[in-house]
């Protein structure tokens, strides 16, 4: 059996509340998209993908390794992964480069039992849709929503997520934390 594993933060309940709220204003676009469940909208530090059940332990255990001190995240505007035809939609991220430097730990953390690291440079966001088929009018919808704001909020914890799709989504559980309490050196 293959386990379906990333590591991320999750959002503060009202952080995720105000960006479900906002999802209202994109089902006005022609195009299609597939709306991500508010309560389960977090920032993906690192996707590993399938990975063998024998190994998620390992993955469990060397991510007890990751230290880090709490941090806050702003969550303000809505945007797309490709200005012009987005195929992902996504809340923007402000952290002073928390996220980035806890993707870097976990991309150390992680090399040596053979997950490779991530070819993209990292961006930290939460993902809120995902464009099926795309319409001009969803850039101009973007535009109008591209100054929300949804607050800020403190991170204190990193989580590995196990992800079963399902006909309904995805179904998350966490399988692994790490509480993040102390000064990085």
């Amino acid at each position: 059996m293959m386990d379906r594993l990333f590591v991320a933060v999750d959002l503060p309940d009202e952080i995720k509340e105000r960006i479900g709220s906002t999802q209202a204003h994109l089902k006005k676009t022609r195009a299609r998209l597939t709306l991500v469940d508010p309560s389960i909208i977090h920032i993906t530090l690192k996707f590993i993908g399938d990975t063998p059940e024998e190994k998620t332990e390992a993955v469990v255990h060397a991510l007890g390794e990751l230290d880090g001190a709490p941090f806050s995240v702003r969550v303000r505007g809505i945007a797309g992964n490709n200005p012009r035809r987005p195929r992902v939609i996504w809340a923007r991220v402000e952290d002073g480069g928390a996220c980035r430097d806890l993707h870097e730990k976990v991309e150390g953390i992680l090399a040596p039992l053979g997950i490779p690291r991530e070819g993209r440079a990292f961006t930290p966001h939460a993902t809120v849709a995902r464009v099926r088929e795309f319409h001009p009018d969803l850039v101009e919808i973007l535009t109008q929503l591209s100054g929300r704001d949804f607050g800020e909020g403190w991170i204190e914890k990193v989580f590995l997520k196990k992800s079963t799709l399902t006909s309904r989504g995805p179904l998350y559980e966490n399988i692994g934390e790490v509480l993040l309490e102390k000064d990085s050196p």
